[in-house]
């Protein structure tokens, strides 16, 4: 009897990719195949791309290298944002075999019978506009945490985004088969589901093949709620527009929904704004923030935000800054910006050097650090639930408050997928669980690293 065949993968980008990547790795397992890591030697390598970051194609060029140094005879397949957008670029990288489009990558298998390394990669591509159907997702292998697609593409016309070209329009599942897969995902262990998509609020567009809402982000959060093996849900991220008094107003009252939202900014500027599209002002943004403070105060606030936006002028960047500074969030994700071709951003004028583009995200990378701090020093000595994972070889085990607090310990009676309930303290203090066990201190302690 032949061995299975082994397949390797690795995965770039946002946790939308790495539920797909999960996906499709499912699919191979249930046909035969054998997950191996992306380390090992294997038969089949498959990179999930990502077309946010600047360099994609010098990364992709160093992942296959990486798998061919340990089985260089392995077929090599490239899949993901990339790959829709730059498939010929893709098809000349050395050892590159397979090259497979936005509505291809689900139909792998279909292209693995014969994996011969090939002189030339072979590249089925196809127009966007053909990616109109909607293929759920979930992450496995973490057995704490599980990433749920419930929506993809984007109908928006953000002046510096590649998003709608390389995944299409706004389409989703449906209520009913979201929650069906979070009963899966809860029956695996998992306590915790992160809701993923590419523009998760506008969700109920497009199901069915309808241009027309049949239900909305909040008749789906309302739904999932009722899953009671699931201790949180988590949304990753959500356009400020579409986050409704409404889906505010429940998360404050649930019991599963975590008080932790991540918001785009991109500019607290709003001539900048207006030249990136978007599809609010900073007034708009500040009154969504308000909101979720007056029902939450303890809520976890992250940020996007983008700096060297063509035209961005200093003025622009520190009423950025001091737009920032001034708001209760906890965290800043901040992205230089680079040019991207098919946009309408590469046509504007007023470049910013490079040298003021990372001068600027330094800036701003120093603030999230101090806002971080700020956010966690709030919470010092208060009760909070904390979800842990697995320990580390050095023995510290780290986990993450239902507001997204990181915490760590050495105190080996914390278990990987326990929740618990924890008074939370600094490195040098430690931490008491009165709520179990009154007489007993435990080395758990607020994580800043």
């Amino acid at each position: 009897m032949n061995a299975p065949r082994k397949v390797a993968f690795h995965t770039l980008g946002c946790k939308l990719n790495y539920s797909e990547t999960s996906a499709i790795a499912r699919l191979l397992m249930e046909n035969g195949y054998e997950k191996v890591d992306f380390t090992e030697p294997s038969d089949v390598y498959i990179i999930n791309t990502c077309s946010v970051t600047a360099n994609a194609d010098k990364e992709c060029k160093q992942i296959v290298r990486n798998a061919l140094r340990v089985s260089p005879d392995a077929y090599v397949v490239i899949v993901g944002c990339y790959a829709q957008l730059k498939p010929e670029e893709i098809s000349r990288i050395d050892g590159v075999d397979l090259v497979l489009g936005a509505s291809e990558k689900f139909k792998l298998l279909n292209y693995l019978d014969d994996i011969t390394k090939r002189s030339k990669a072979k590249v089925i591509s196809c127009e966007i506009e053909t990616a109109d159907f909607f293929t759920d997702a979930w992450s496995a292998g973490d057995r704490t945490r599980a990433f749920l697609k419930v929506q993809d593409g984007c109908d928006y016309s953000c002046t510096f985004c590649t998003i709608p070209l390389a995944r299409g329009k706004s389409r989703s599942d449906s209520v009913e088969n979201a929650v069906l897969n979070a009963r899966k995902i809860a029956a695996s262990g998992v306590k915790e589901i992160v809701l993923t998509g590419v523009n998760l609020g506008d969700f109920g567009k497009g199901q069915n093949g309808g241009k027309k809402k049949d239900s909305t982000f909040i008749d789906l959060i309302k739904e999932l709620d009722t899953v009671e093996a699931i201790a949180r849900f988590r949304i990753s991220s959500i356009e400020p527009n579409l986050i409704t008094d409404a889906v505010i107003e429940f998360v404050a009252n649930s019991k599963r929904f975590t008080p932790h939202f991540h918001i785009p900014l991109q500019s607290g500027s709003d001539r900048i704004l207006k030249l990136m599209k978007r599809r609010y002002l900073t007034a708009g943004y500040t009154e969504r923030i308000t909101k979720i403070k007056s029902l939450m105060p303890h809520a976890c606030l992250g940020v996007d935000v983008i700096v060297g936006f063509p035209g961005e002028s200093e003025a622009d960047f520190l009423e950025t800054y001091n737009y920032l500074n001034a708001l209760p969030i906890a965290y800043l994700h901040v992205f230089t910006y680079s040019e991207r071709d098919d946009t309408e951003a590469i046509h504007l004028s007023g470049t910013v050097p490079m040298a003021e583009r990372k001068k600027r995200n330094k800036m701003l990378r120093i603030l999230s650090a101090k806002k971080l701090r700020d956010f966690y020093m709030q919470h010092l000595n208060t009760e909070r639930e904390v979800l842990f994972e697995e320990a580390g070889e050095d023995g510290i085990r780290y986990g993450f408050t239902d507001n997204y607090i990181k915490v760590r310990t050495t105190d080996p009676s914390f278990k990987r997928n326990q929740i618990t309930r924890l008074t939370l303290g600094q490195a040098e203090l430690l931490c008491t669980q009165p709520s179990i066990t009154p007489s007993k201190t435990f080395s758990a302690s607020i994580s800043l690293s």
